[in-house]
């Protein structure tokens, strides 16, 4: 169970995803120390603002491979729906 505050849960089942798991939490009234923040490229000062310390090229690259790698996915099951269709039509009384 959380702790008090933290409020936590799943996004659910996903279309052609059903391996991956996406889950949501909110913090309300909790403070959490900078040490224990997952924050590999961004950082957080005592007053509150925060930097990006990594290249943001290469953050927006990351982003666009995973978005490439989603489309070619799409892309490989949407031709094998296509071969079983027009294969299944071929065969059809």
């Amino acid at each position: 169970m959380p702790c008090k505050g933290i409020e936590c849960g799943e996004m659910g089942p996903k279309l052609g995803w059903g391996s991956k798991e996406n889950g949501w939490c909110i913090f309300k009234n909790v403070r959490i120390p900078r040490a224990n923040l997952l924050s590999k490229f961004i950082s957080v000062d005592r007053e509150g603002s925060f930097s990006i310390e990594g290249d943001l090229r290469v953050l927006y690259a990351t982003m666009m491979s995973v978005r490439t790698q989603l489309l070619e996915s799409a892309a490989f099951v949407l031709n094998s729906a296509n071969v079983i269709a027009i294969r299944y039509s071929c065969v059809r009384r």
